[in-house]
């Protein structure tokens, strides 16, 4: 994939969407990160869109993901009426173009760009955490309540655990993950077996983006959420799937530019604080604090380990994955939901 013209791609998808207006500049501005790619469009009009061009997962996942955001940003109410990135439509639809050729297969979305304010700090302060804690549970009930009015999504926990079965079932699956395939296995079924056991299938179902990493989005003067972008792991599911992310932003070491998935940062204090102010304004259940665990195996079962090599840099990928059976997965027992429940008087 690193040999294609993306450029030549954006080219073809925006003639496909209006070729009355014509592309004068294309500028990566992705984070290099990952594999996927974004780019800043000048039109010779003067205009500006932002293209995201994607070949992680799939491409019906990823027309109906961006059909619900596009859903979401425009039912959102206020305060949060603005903060997501507004799609380009044609014909009542959102636009995406599927390029195929060859060994190629990828997907083009263009967005208004979105204006942002201030990144947060590298380190949060205690007054700081309560706030984003706030802002957390306030975004999550708004988002909550959006339910009736998006489209249905077909990417459900279950069936992202069992697409990874299947795939550790075929050859290419058995030679990606040599030594480690009945381990894999196994840990599928811890996760199927305890999502069961804690009924999650009730919990609260909204939109949830699971990757708040400090570069996702941006806050105001008074450190309310202004704007949230990347919407790689986007998906509706239960709101714990955010949990992760949230508490790597308040941990003690601070976001990281070299970073690991260590599960440390559920047990830190400063995670403590945040959650005991969430619980303040989106109230949480016993079961899903015990979930928080289970969420994170899903989180490294599904993005590092299926989808690692095809959404990371080769790098990030090997590494990720090697710490998964040396560090992540024998971690999981050492989260103390008892010590959570005592703190929240739950």
């Amino acid at each position: 994939m690193r040999l294609v013209n993306y450029p030549a791609i954006i080219e073809e998808a925006w003639a496909g969407f209006d070729a009355s207006k014509k592309i004068v500049s294309i500028e990566d501005i992705s984070a290099k990160v990952s594999t996927n790619h974004v780019f800043r469009i000048q039109l010779d009009n003067d205009d500006q869109v932002i293209a995201k061009l994607s070949y992680f997962g799939k491409y019906e996942h990823f027309r109906e993901d961006h059909r619900i955001i596009h859903a979401l940003s425009n039912n959102l109410l206020y305060p949060f009426e603005n903060v997501l990135a507004k799609s380009l439509v044609k014909n009542n639809q959102v636009y995406t173009y599927r390029y195929q050729k060859g060994l190629v297969d990828t997907w083009v979305v263009f967005y208004n760009p979105i204006r942002t304010k201030e990144k947060l700090p590298r380190r949060l302060n205690e007054e700081q955490i309560k706030l984003l804690a706030v802002q957390a549970a306030k975004f999550h009930k708004a988002c909550f309540r959006t339910n009736s009015v998006l489209p249905k999504s077909s990417k459900k926990l279950r069936t992202d655990i069992q697409e990874l079965l299947d795939i550790l079932d075929t050859e290419t699956g058995e030679f990606e993950h040599r030594l480690h395939v009945e381990f894999l296995k196994e840990q599928c079924a811890i996760f199927l077996k305890n999502t069961q056991k804690l009924n999650v299938i009730q919990f609260d179902l909204l939109p949830v983006f699971v990757d708040w990493n400090i570069g996702n989005f941006s806050v105001n003067e008074n450190f309310q959420l202004y704007s949230r972008w990347d919407y790689d792991w986007f998906r509706v599911s239960t709101r714990i799937m955010d949990f992760y992310f949230f508490s790597r932003v308040v941990s003690y070491i601070g976001d990281r530019t070299v970073f690991s998935y260590v599960i440390g940062p559920l047990m830190e204090d400063r995670f403590m604080l945040f959650l005991e102010e969430y619980h303040k304004v989106y109230p949480l259940t016993e079961n899903e604090i015990r979930f928080i665990p289970e969420a994170y195996r899903f989180f490294i079962l599904n993005y590092v380990i299926k989808y690692g090599r095809y959404f990371f840099h080769r790098t990030f990928a090997i590494k990720l994955q090697k710490e998964a059976y040396e560090i992540y997965f024998p971690s999981i027992e050492t989260f103390d939901a008892a010590k959570i429940l005592r703190i929240l008087g739950i």
